[in-house]
């Protein structure tokens, strides 16, 4: 689908060195105009323009995005958080308290394929950048709002964060060790799982081809989250227990301490449990009736676990692994993030892609997951209202009308921007 601006998203006909087939990213030419900020929307945004599209993040002049803020650390002054999901971006600084600043959001939807925000419920509506304003004026639009708690719900207007999130969806209460509090997972994943949410239904959007009306909240993607969790409690009706590093359905599906540190170990049936006594020589468990089936193994885990813990500690988690992998037994070995990183690479295929950033130099960034279809060229995060210049002359603003918006604090051009030669 192409722009309806008839520009192409910068780099999106490069050659994309094996990732996006046949040299163009599967998005090439779609708009998103991008009205979102933090985390969810922005991920879900990264994501599309991951696979190419042109993503236009509209912020407000003085400040930015909040998580531009959000350090340490910072590189080249830029918050480390805000450079984790905003990769591929034009920024384009506009003050939507004023009405002219109102007019060129909505002036820039109505050239877009896709528009994101997650205002609280009404927030669009007010800044006069709605689904029904929006559609108005551009009636294919996939309109997508990411909420905290749904607009059918109440309060309509409640704000949502992840760790909020967190806590209302139930994933706080399974997430820990089975004494003492309940945790928050070490990321807004939450947020994570919105943002992706949103993307597949973009492109559900897109590919209908006659524009959509779409909402994810926080909390939905939180329950929806849940999985098999959730399930049992419905089948049971009881509250799941919390289980730490193990699984409530599947033993032995947990982490154990060796001589030289800890690893994952994931027998998932009844072979791969054969195949683990085997290893550890303890062959025995696998004929004793308290363990040759997985529901034995999970109402007798409390005597099943101590035994391979211990024979666990007597090898290092090195000897283990390389044992474990020629017996076809999933593990792994419990790493730190540099160290998962450096492994990832190692192993044939770094999971980093690095960047000439403005103001950070060479910037390492961790790269789409998709591989395949997103691009093998995006550009690095954006300076706030780095673009503002190149988008206002992509919507017909003059040179002359662009800095004179720029003096009266309706746009903002950025430190490292100006109004372009010629527009």
């Amino acid at each position: 689908m192409e722009s309806s601006s008839g520009s192409a998203p910068p780099g999106a006909d490069a050659a994309a060195g094996g990732e996006a087939p046949a040299g163009r990213a599967p998005l090439a030419g779609v708009r998103v105009a991008d009205l979102s900020r933090v985390l969810a929307g922005p991920y879900c945004t990264m994501v599309l323009a991951d696979l190419g599209a042109d993503v236009v993040k509209v912020e407000r002049p003085e400040g930015g995005d909040e998580t531009r803020s959000w350090g340490p650390p910072f590189a080249g002054g830029e918050a480390a958080y805000y450079l984790s999901v905003n990769r591929g971006k034009r920024s384009c600084a506009l003050d939507l308290s004023q009405p002219e600043g109102r007019a060129l959001a909505l002036e820039l939807c109505t050239t877009a394929e896709v528009v994101i925000e997650n205002f609280k419920v009404g927030g669009a509506d007010r800044l006069g950048v709605g689904y029904e304003q929006v559609r108005e004026r551009n009636p294919r639009v996939v309109y997508c709002s990411i909420t905290g708690f749904g607009s059918e719900r109440t309060p309509p207007g409640r704000p949502g964060y992840d760790f909020v999130a967190q806590a209302e969806s139930g994933l706080m209460s399974i997430t820990g060790p089975e004494e003492g509090p309940p945790y928050k997972v070490g990321v807004a994943l939450v947020d994570v799982l919105s943002g992706l949410h949103a993307a597949a239904a973009v492109l559900a959007g897109l590919h209908g081809g006659e524009g959509a009306r779409i909402e994810v909240p926080l909390l939905d993607s939180g329950l929806a989250g849940l999985v098999n969790v959730a399930q049992n409690a419905l089948v049971t009706g009881t509250e799941p227990e919390r289980h730490g590093n193990a699984h409530p359905n599947i033993v032995p599906y947990q982490d154990f301490e060796t001589s030289s540190g800890r690893i994952a170990v994931a027998a998932a049936n009844d072979g791969l449990f054969r195949a683990l006594c085997s290893v550890m020589e303890l062959e025995p468990l696998a004929l004793d009736e308290r363990f040759a089936t997985n529901a034995a193994r999970v109402e007798h885990r409390g005597e099943l676990v101590p035994l391979l813990q211990e024979r666990f500690r007597e090898r290092s988690a090195e000897d283990w692994l390389a044992a474990l992998d020629a017996a076809g037994v999933p593990s792994g070995k419990v790493r730190s993030v540099p160290d998962a990183l450096a492994a990832a690479a190692d192993a044939g295929r770094p999971a980093t892609v690095t960047l000439e950033h403005p103001t950070a130099g060479p910037l390492d960034l961790v790269a789409s997951p998709i591989w395949g279809a997103s691009r093998s060229d995006p550009t690095p995060p954006p300076l706030l209202g780095e673009h503002t210049a190149e988008v206002l002359a992509e919507l017909g603003r003059s040179r002359e009308e662009i800095a004179d918006l720029a003096a009266r604090g309706v746009v903002g051009l950025g430190a490292e921007a100006g109004p372009q030669e010629g527009a």
